[in-house]
């Protein structure tokens, strides 16, 4: 092929990808780009005029801010228990699902259809359950341990959180390891199966190496979604009760657009936000690559 067709070729696929180009740049660069200026000084979002004020921002966010802090560490519990307990139960859905032999397409179907609701219906939804349906069911059912302030008390407030955002993220996770899962070769299966093993001693000494990529790329996912989650907050608890269960996008939020307006400031905690998962999620990809190489 000529120089001149090559050039012809990177032109036709570069006027393909321009329109998404523009869309990312103008919807996804741009604020982001902006947001890291305004995090350096005290615009309000309204005013045009605003003023420099370098690190103020940030050192005020890490020394004065008591409930940026407690958000913090609220955000981070979360992040934990959403790491372990969604990519073991996809895991297991999706070792369950593909051990069976019939209703694969409905069970794939059933635990992933929570991803294509949004999470604020899906919250509300819950929320309903946890302070109407629970409470008619222990009262009728004689099933007391239901009753509890789901809503109200801090402890089953977390409890809550946990459970909606694993119905809603489990399901994309599974999906995930489905295709892992095929991926490994029966014959595999069946020569430890013919040495002697058993399943347990399959799954872990065949095909959960084969299958560590995914787990990479299933707890990227997580940490990413755990760190950033707000909608399932906000439906359900907006934080509370006080501020027992608010998540760092939900402090963000409400510094910018509900409390003082301080806009500036609200943009140096969203670039703490990206700065800490961008650390913690580049750490992770380095420890697990290595351990993929050596599985």
């Amino acid at each position: 092929m000529s120089g001149s067709s090559k050039s012809k070729q990177s032109l036709i696929l570069l006027a393909f990808v321009f329109p998404a180009l523009l869309f990312y740049a103008v919807f996804m660069l741009a604020p982001a780009f902006g947001g890291a200026w305004y995090s350096f000084t005290d615009w309000n979002g309204l005013n045009p005029a605003y003023h420099l004020v370098g690190f103020a921002n940030y050192i005020e966010a890490l020394t004065d801010d008591a409930f940026f802090i407690d958000s913090v560490w609220f955000t981070l519990k979360f992040v934990v228990f959403m790491v372990v307990l969604q990519n073991v139960l996809a895991v297991l859905l999706a070792v369950l699902i593909e051990s069976r032999r019939r209703s694969k397409a409905w069970f794939r179907t059933i635990f992933f259809m929570p991803n294509m609701m949004s999470m604020i219906i899906g919250g509300f939804m819950w929320l309903f359950i946890f302070t109407k349906a629970l409470p008619y069911i222990a009262e009728h059912a004689g099933l007391a341990f239901l009753d509890q302030s789901w809503i109200g008390d801090p402890k089953y407030s977390f409890l809550a959180i946990v459970i909606v955002s694993l119905w809603g993220g489990v399901g994309y996770l599974m999906v995930i390891y489905i295709a892992a899962l095929q991926g490994v070769p029966d014959s595999l299966k069946e020569a430890a199966a013919i040495d002697g093993a058993n399943s347990w001693q399959t799954f872990r000494s065949i095909t959960l190496p084969m299958v560590y990529p995914a787990v990479t790329i299933g707890i990227f996912v997580t940490l990413n979604s755990s760190f950033k989650a707000f909608d399932a907050v906000f439906a359900l608890t907006g934080g509370g009760p006080g501020r027992a269960t608010q998540v760092l996008a939900l402090n963000i939020f409400e510094e910018a657009f509900k409390m003082s307006g301080r806009y500036g400031y609200a943009s140096a905690k969203a670039m703490i936000l990206f700065l800490v998962v961008l650390v913690i999620t580049l750490i992770q990809l380095s420890i697990m690559k290595r351990r993929e190489v050596e599985a």
